[in-house]
């Protein structure tokens, strides 16, 4: 079991480039990954969301890559007509002034879009230097969401144990359950009809009634219900969505348990358990 939110940062010095990745994230019900890299690097948005793909299932993925050379070969071209246009401007402000020299060269060569110049990259290089850093924020970042995991699951599994405690408190009262309902049957009976006792009528009712209040089958299905979750929860490493669909079950099956309660001790019980679903549910809520 794995948490949703972690953090990994990766760093690379050297004399001729800086260059880091860094991975954080957030809970979120899909997987959803953002990049952020330099223009240049735009070649690397496929294999980087790729990996991620292929390592995450849920949460919102924030990922920011950084490059920089530091010998980078420049370009530097001449924007012959910014120069010219620039010119002729600055000579006619001049004439308009009354001023006969010539403008200044540098002047001109500081104006915007005069001077054009571009870095040659090497994205292959960037590349070289950025995937395996990306895999070792990844490795740090992975294993801050198993920590926080671990300590989720044992959280997680304090409840679900609660919740089996419940199970069988409230298992070993359904057997009074079914005698008070009985009892109330015939109590019923022998009051309408004034001591003139039909006992097919009593055992007709009766079979209705346990038919309708009975809350074996929900014990069952709850029972159920938390095996199953205790095995999805060992077993899938990404446990989170089905967790929660087996968290509504228990839900349905609690709710049925506590509506149909002719014993203070059992509804009591079915409170606790809704506190303890509701402890897990939110606990879920930072799962993978």
């Amino acid at each position: 079991m794995k948490s949703m939110t972690g953090y990994g940062l990766a760093e690379l010095q050297t004399e001729d480039l800086s260059a880091s990745a860094e991975i954080k994230s957030y809970n979120n019900r899909y997987l959803d990954i953002v990049i952020s890299y330099p223009p240049f690097l735009s070649a690397l948005e496929i294999p980087v969301r790729e990996f991620l793909t292929g390592h995450c299932r849920r949460g919102r993925l924030e990922v920011a890559l950084r490059y920089k050379e530091f010998r980078a070969a420049i370009t530097v071209s001449l924007n012959k007509e910014a120069v010219k246009a620039y010119w002729d401007a600055v000579k006619e402000c001049a004439g308009l002034l009354g001023i006969s020299k010539d403008p200044d060269i540098s002047m001109i060569l500081n104006l915007e879009g005069v001077l054009e110049s571009e870095k040659t990259r090497d994205t292959e290089k960037a590349r070289s230097a950025l995937m395996p850093l990306l895999e070792k924020a990844f490795f740090q970042f992975d294993t801050d969401r198993s920590r926080e995991g671990e300590h989720t699951y044992n959280d997680i599994i304090s409840h679900i144990e609660s919740l089996e405690k419940s199970w069988i408190l409230i298992n070993s009262r359904s057997y009074e359950m079914e005698t008070i309902l009985k009892n109330n049957v015939r109590q019923r009976f022998e009051e309408l009809l004034a001591g003139r006792i039909d006992e097919n009528r009593i055992l007709s009712e009766t079979a209705a009634l346990l038919l309708k209040s009975t809350i074996s089958e929900e014990l069952s299905r709850l029972d159920a219900h938390l095996k199953e979750f205790r095995s999805e929860a060992e077993r899938n490493p990404s446990p989170g969505k089905k967790l929660d669909f087996i968290c509504q079950e228990i839900n349905r099956e609690i709710n049925t348990i506590g509506s149909k309660s002719v014993i203070v001790e059992v509804s009591k019980e079915t409170v606790n358990m809704k506190n303890a679903l509701e402890n897990i549910r939110e606990q879920l809520r930072n799962v993978e």
